[in-house]
Parts: structure tokens; sequence; C-alpha cells
């Protein structure tokens, strides 16, 4: 009890700090961050760990995409590619439905890509949607953030499904089809959600596009313009199916250079240099730190760095022992297939991390699978579904992805709380019911 309540407190200091007192995010979750550890009584050594490794950590497997993904971004709007790509699309699917094709797409891109990555490299899209449908820009970012979640908790072979899939021995095939299902259908409530809740969210993108860039005649070809977004998640897509345990694609040399490649940030990389060819008349000081490139790094910055600020909170309550405790209290619990659901979701709103919650989760359930009823093949697969479907919510402060979406957009945290936190929170709740009646018809 007085854990949770000491949580509760860095929490409301860190969301006081930056709601009341305009501190700036970075500041706020980092001295948070450490409040907590010393209210904890951590061991010093242990503080100054949580903050090399939480930050090292986010910096090793975020902190580039974030730089790459705002660089592809920014020769997009700069050119007008963007605006190419969102006139296409809205001639395709229609205004009406610019939110549910934005979430349909993260939803598909987040299968293979990490989570924060696809709202990353949306993002633009989202952006230049919104500016030509004028719908509100927290509609459309929103609507890419809660696809992507989505799929990244429910769908292999996103880390954490896969991972959570292969502890508790399920059929993988079998997750991928019902954990696809079930995520599917999670979306039409969320498509509801947005269309009538955040669009009613004021929020314009404060647009870096040049007024001569959006003449038609000096935008890219709209495949120019796909390129460097396709590009990558081509790479990517192939990279996960040459990684999965029965290696579809064989061995050899041929099938590591798709794995190297197709390793996020070297397919962000190439995704980059890609969107150098979008300038009609390409000048070398584009690339200078007067120049384009200068501007992405300037506007990444912020968004890096209060996202590692963010990871070094979740890690320390990780080092903290809060896994320990949300377990302890649960684990004699008898509630069937509610009960991986409960403590993943307890987890993932204590300590922010959707895969760390997935796997703790599933190590923890597994030598229980017995006494819960758990241990069909058929239990096994939506136990695991049930872990993903926890695991959604509640990205709130201490989540990096929470981070990324508000900078990014440039919401304030409340704003953030009121569509991407309550919106994982609806995404999760659905799953786990659909579960529930899943088990029901087939358990």
């Amino acid at each position: 009890m007085l854990t949770l309540l000491i949580i509760l407190i860095a929490l409301a200091i860190i969301l006081i700090a930056i709601i009341k007192f305009d501190i700036h995010p970075f500041l706020a979750l980092f001295i948070g961050a450490i409040i907590y550890g010393l209210m904890m009584r951590m061991p010093t050594e242990l503080i100054l760990k949580s903050i090399s490794d939480g930050f090292g950590g986010v910096m090793g497997s975020v902190g580039l995409l974030i730089l790459l993904g705002i660089i592809l971004g920014t020769f997009l709007e700069k050119t007008g590619g963007a605006m190419v790509i969102a006139e296409k699309v809205l001639k395709w699917v229609g205004e009406k439905s610019v939110n549910l094709s934005l979430m349909l797409s993260s939803w598909v891109l987040s299968i293979p890509v990490f989570g924060d990555s696809t709202i990353i490299m949306m993002n633009p899209i989202a952006k230049s949607l919104s500016s030509k449908s004028k719908l509100s820009y927290a509609s459309t970012i929103i609507a890419v953030s809660l696809g992507a979640m989505a799929s990244h908790s429910l769908v292999p072979p996103t880390p954490g499904p896969i991972a959570t899939a292969g502890i508790l021995g399920a059929d993988l095939g079998s997750v991928i089809f019902y954990g696809g299902l079930v995520s599917l259908i999670t979306l039409i409530p969320l498509q509801f959600f947005v269309q009538k809740w955040v669009s009613k969210i004021e929020l314009r993108p404060q647009t870096i596009i040049e007024e001569d860039a959006l003449t038609k005649k000096n935008r890219p070809s709209f495949f120019s313009s796909l390129l460097p977004v396709l590009v990558p998640l081509i790479l990517i897509i192939l990279a996960s199916i040459a990684n999965y345990p029965t290696l579809p694609l064989g061995e050899g040399s041929l099938v590591k250079a798709i794995q190297f490649i197709g390793t996020p940030v070297i397919a962000l990389l190439i995704g980059a240099i890609l969107s150098f060819t979008l300038p009609k008349k390409f000048d070398r000081k584009l690339l200078s730190s007067s120049g384009w490139i200068g501007e992405a790094i300037l506007l990444s910055a912020p968004v890096i760095l209060i996202t590692g600020a963010g990871a070094v909170f979740g890690k320390m309550l990780q080092n903290s022992g809060v896994g320990d405790l949300v377990t302890s209290s649960m684990s004699d619990a008898n509630w069937g297939i509610f009960l991986p659901f409960l403590i993943a979701f307890a987890l993932k709103t204590a300590q922010g991390s959707t895969t760390v919650a997935m796997i703790t989760t599933a190590s923890i359930i597994a030598p229980i699978l017995g006494p819960l009823g758990l241990d069909s093949e058929t239990m096994k697969v939506f136990t695991t579904i049930a872990i993903g479907a926890g695991a959604l919510a509640i990205s709130h402060a201490n989540d990096s992805g929470f981070w990324v979406v508000t900078q990014l957009s440039g919401m304030t945290t409340k704003q953030g709380n009121l569509s991407h936190s309550l919106g994982t929170v609806i995404a999760g709740v659905t799953a786990i019911v659909l579960i529930y009646i899943l088990t029901l018809i087939l358990g």
C-alpha cells in the first residue's frame, strides 16, 4: 500500500509540475523519477543505474528512430510530398473516412514496426490530412496512435506478443489470427471515440511547409513522395518474416543482408536518404546545420529528451520492485482469463513499457496456467492475447509513446490524457470483453 501511495505521489508531482506550473516535461519527469527513487529508499547506486539504463536504453532503441523519422518527415513536409500523399488518400477514401483510413494504416504498419516508430512515420501524413480535410489535428494523430497501439500489443511479430506466445507455449499462427481479429474489431469503438470525442479537441498543426513548396510545379510525384515511407516499411516487414523462428526465407548471406537493412534504424536511415531526392533542385545546404537537417535535429531534440526522461521514470519504477508488488497482491486470485489481463494492465499502468508488462505477466502466469484453467492449446492463445489487451493501457506520463504523441503534435498533457490515454483504456477493455466472449465460444 505504501509503494502504491508513493507511485501516486510521484505521478502527482510530475503532472502538477507540467500542468499547473508549466515546467518542461523533461525536467518534471527527470526530477520526479529521482524523487520517487529517494522516497522508495532505493540505494543511490540503483537510482543512478536506473537513470543511465532508462535514458541510455531508450536512446539506443527509440532516439535514433525519432531523429530519422523527423528528418524524413521534414523533407516530406518542406517539399510538399506529404501534401501529395494526403491529397491522394483523401481522393481514395473521402474526407469522411480520413480518421478510419489513418487508423487502419497505422494498425497495419505497427504489426512489424514498434508503435512509437509507426506514430513517428505517420505523423507527417496525419498532419497534412488534418490541414487538407479541416479536421482537428488531435483526431488524426490519435487515430494513428490508437491504431498503432492496437496491433502493437496484440499481433506478432512485434516483440511483446511474440515473446509472450513463446513463454506460454501458444501457437504463433493462432495468436496472429485471433490477435488480428480482436484488434481489428477493437478499432470500431476507437473510431467512434475519435470521431465523437477527440475531434472536439481544437488543435491545428504548426506546419513547416513553405508556401512555394505547395505549388504543383514544385511538388514531387506521388510515387516519389511515397517511396521514402514505403521502402523502410517493406524492408522491416521482410526482416520480420526472415526472423521468424521457422526461418521461412531460409538462411544464408542474402537473408542476413535482409535482416540487417530491415532493422528499423537502418531501414529508416534508407528512408531518410531517399527523402533527400524529393526537392526539385537539390542543394547541399539542405543537409547542413542551417538547412533542413539542422531544423529536423532541433525539432527532434525535445521529443528525444522527453521520451528519455519518461524511460528513466519507467526504469526507476521497474527497479523499485513494482512488479513484485503487483504480482504478490494478485497471483493468488482465481479470475481465469481476467487475471493475466489485470496483471498486465497494472504493470503497464505502473511502469509504462508494454513489452516489459507482457513478458513479466507471461512469466508470472506460465506456472499457474493449470490452476487457472488456461492450459489448453486454445486457452494459451487467448491468454497471450489477454495479456496484450492488458498491456494496452494505460498509456500515460510514464510511457514513451504518450510523449511521442503529445510532443510531436503539440498537445498539452491534459489533452493527451483525454485522448491517447483514455483511448488506450477503451481499447484494452474492449479487447478483453471480446476475448472473454471468444473463450465462451471456443474455450
